[in-house]
């Protein structure tokens, strides 16, 4: 009884964080009866990958003799084959042989494929063609992700702790779980206009923020930033906008015929004499009227410019308040004075 006891997990209630929790090592001893059947997986890659995985398919075979996984290739058909063995003592190791062969089949190497046996560490294609309908967006936002010289996706990789590849229409991560679902978020947003720029600074501020333990178990939504789509893609108006008429039941009337011209203007009755004066006499008109623009534009240069005149400022008189009294009183003392000298 007190060995079962101590086989059995010591509290089986929820967790508050799942991915603190370390996974059990699984060991060759642990599977203590052979697999029933063969399991076995296929996957084919393009023209170009085939001199790289034949050079490196010895050590891929390998990797996989420890787990007892068989893995074969054909380079007629253009295909990897994984499949298991009566060694064979880890039952899912036969899926993780399975995602081995399809990232390099997506242009992963060799090096970084083979992290996908470890048990904390999976993979993840991720479908892009279908996110986006023209050629040209789809471009463009993928260049995005990649960033200029690479540095977008290397600072991705950094802050997830995966490994990522973009090729083609899909995007391969190689990773632990968590870094995973941070890098199809990413991704996904990306393809969906919006910048990878705002989920790179969400995570670099989560960072930062877990370190801090008074913010444990508050909202950090007030921290992160804030994305504001912005629909800015109208399509191009003409210069010259054409206003549609008034719908009218009855048909436009008939425009005047030359003829119809020269019987209002009375022109149709002249003989051609006079039809020869008459445009001679229009010419000379529209000549005179051209001469006499000439000639005022060649005597605009003569015309002396407006002078401003400068007028003096006009100095406002102080009007002084005389005091009669007092004036009264200083002629009567000066009148005394000139009475007693003389």
């Amino acid at each position: 009884m007190e060995e079962k006891s101590k086989e059995l997990p010591k509290s089986t209630a929820p967790v508050d964080n799942a991915w603190s929790l370390k996974l059990p090592e699984f060991k060759p001893g642990d599977m203590k009866h052979r697999m029933l059947e063969e399991s076995s997986f296929a996957t084919l890659f393009p023209k170009y990958r085939e001199k790289y995985l034949k050079e490196c398919w010895p050590l891929v075979q390998k990797s996989l003799e420890e787990f007892g996984i068989n893995a074969s290739i054909d380079c007629l058909e253009g295909s990897m084959t994984v499949k298991t063995t009566r060694k064979t003592w880890d039952p899912y190791v036969i899926l993780k042989a399975r995602d081995m062969i399809k990232l390099m089949a997506r242009s992963v190497p060799y090096e970084q494929a083979v992290r996908v046996l470890q048990d904390d560490v999976s993979s993840d294609i991720i479908k892009i063609g279908s996110l986006v309908r023209k050629k040209e967006k789809f471009v463009k936002r993928r260049q995005r992700l990649i960033g200029p010289n690479g540095c977008t996706l290397k600072s991705i990789e950094l802050l997830t702790n995966c490994y990522v590849l973009v090729q083609g229409q899909t995007v391969s991560a190689l990773g632990p779980y968590k870094g995973l679902q941070q890098v199809r978020r990413i991704v996904e947003d990306t393809m969906n206009n919006v910048h990878p720029i705002y989920n790179i600074k969400a995570l670099m501020i989560k960072k930062e923020l877990m370190k801090d333990p008074k913010l444990k178990n508050e909202n950090w939504e007030r921290f992160l930033p804030q994305i504001h789509s912005k629909n800015l893609s109208k399509r191009k108006q003409p210069k010259k906008k054409k206003t549609k008429k008034e719908y009218t039941p009855f048909p436009p009337a008939q425009p005047e015929s030359k003829i119809d011209k020269q019987l209002a203007s009375g022109e149709f009755f002249l003989n051609e004499a006079q039809k020869r004066a008459k445009k001679r006499k229009e010419r000379d008109e529209k000549h005179e009227e051209a001469n006499k623009k000439r000639q005022e534009k060649r005597q605009q240069a003569f015309v002396p410019p407006e002078e401003q005149s400068v007028s003096k400022p006009k100095t406002q008189k102080v009007e002084e308040k005389i005091d009669v009294e007092a004036f009264k009183k200083k002629i009567v003392g000066s009148q005394k004075k000139k009475k007693r000298l003389a």
